[in-house]
């Protein structure tokens, strides 16, 4: 039985106003599979219920878990691979060849769900770049997910999504049932929360920022907002890599797209960049 209109609506102006999401009609069928386990854990028989019980209060803890897990998406490791070709293969070479002093690379993981991008970006750059000093902020609305980001472990199934053998041999080891990564690839990744709509989170200006697979649940004016953000946070000659589905065109004129082999990389228009 699907979730009633007052209840999507609830839960959709709720979820807008705490992580900019615009939960459309239509995603009855994802706030009913993602609510259902919680309002089973509060005793409650459906979602009705226990979306009835959170109006009765103005905030408390379980307002969170309900944004948490309407806003926490599926990852794999080096997800659809060219975003981490263009960052070894064209974004690292463009940013030494632009500042040859450079010995420092400092890349923002926007929306780092359970930590499998920045601890890609972690592991590509480690071994295509020895040479430099790697610094990755990885950020999330989740606490939830953050706390799972930290403990570096995650499950064999986790595991075989993405993972390539040569990567788990390199960096992982065994922790029971799971996997542990190697302290060399969590040390350079630092986790904190954050809503996209606040200020950037310490540790920029970056040089490489990954923005995937997050502008797609956004409106217009809160992609514009987002991108607005992200540009104030991004150095010079720095990039941009959004999802395979995901651009700046129509959106933020300041952005132009770079001719890479594939995947969706831009940097700041020369005339916008200052």
């Amino acid at each position: 039985m699907s979730v009633s209109a007052d209840t999507f609506s609830f839960v959709a102006d709720l979820v807008r106003r705490r992580s900019a999401i615009d939960l459309q009609t239509g995603k009855e069928y994802l706030v009913e599979s993602r609510l259902l386990p919680l309002a089973h854990e509060a005793g409650l028989a459906g979602v009705d219920e226990y979306v009835d019980a959170l109006r009765m209060v103005a905030y408390c803890a379980d307002h969170d878990r309900l944004v948490e897990a309407l806003t926490t998406n599926e990852t794999s490791w080096f997800r659809d691979v060219a975003p981490f070709r263009a960052l070894t293969g064209h974004a690292i070479p463009g940013l030494i060849r632009d500042h040859p002093e450079l010995t420092l690379v400092r890349v923002w993981s926007a929306a780092c769900s359970t930590g499998q991008e920045p601890y890609s970006i972690a592991m590509a750059l480690l071994d295509a770049a020895p040479h430099l000093v790697v610094k990755i902020t990885a950020t999330d609305i989740s606490q939830e997910v953050l706390t799972r980001c930290r403990a570096g472990r995650y499950t064999q199934l986790e595991i075989n999504r993405g993972l390539p053998a040569t990567m788990l041999v390199k960096h992982f080891a065994r922790a029971g049932t799971g996997w542990e990564l190697s302290e060399n690839v969590r040390s350079v990744v630092t986790f904190s929360q954050h809503n996209l709509l606040s200020p950037p989170p310490p540790g920029g200006p970056f040089d490489v920022i990954f923005l995937r697979n997050v502008l797609i649940y956004f409106d217009l004016e809160t992609k514009r907002e987002v991108l607005r953000r992200v540009r104030s946070a991004l150095r010079p000659n720095g990039y941009l890599l959004l999802g395979a589905a995901e651009t700046t065109w129509g959106i933020d004129d300041a952005w132009e797209r770079v001719p890479v082999e594939s995947g969706s990389i831009y940097q700041l228009s020369p005339r916008r960049a200052a």
